[in-house]
């Protein structure tokens, strides 16, 4: 029973994460046929020590990967052997808890320079008088 370091306030106990082998996809010949390498990972976030702000933030990074149980699943399929798959769904795993855990930088609003909006209607009322010249001409002159 192996914990698991996701920050150092938040583990996961490896007995939480339920792990089940599946016949992987792509290339592997026939062995792809015979031999369950892809593995889906399941866990339940509830047994998680999440606080409610990084709770909430997973959801948004997780998607489609957590249920609406609050179960996250993860299946692993990019290589050839069962272990080296484990193993990348268990980064995987680690790597999207601690995005979840990360507060995001506040957002500033962005100062204008002082002159910006001076330069800025000096800009407008230029492209105004260059509209008013291509007015239609009066035909109509009259000669005194």
């Amino acid at each position: 029973m192996t914990i698991i370091q996701i920050t150092p306030t938040i583990t996961i106990n490896e007995a939480d994460i339920q792990l089940d082998f599946i016949r992987a996809t792509g290339p592997g010949g026939q062995n792809v046929n015979k031999v369950a390498t892809a593995v889906q990972l399941r866990l339940d976030t509830h047994r998680v020590n999440l606080p409610s702000d990084a709770r909430f933030r997973l959801k948004k990074v997780a998607g489609k990967q957590l249920t609406s149980d609050g179960i996250l699943i993860i299946t692993a399929r990019r290589f050839r052997q069962q272990e080296r798959n484990r193993q990348d769904g268990l980064n995987r795993l680690v790597t999207l808890l601690r995005k979840a855990t990360e507060k995001p930088k506040p957002r500033r609003k962005a100062k204008r320079p002082l002159g910006w909006n001076e330069e800025r209607l000096k800009k407008k009322h230029h492209r105004a008088e260059t509209k008013r010249w291509r007015g239609k001409v009066n035909s109509h002159q009259h000669d005194d």
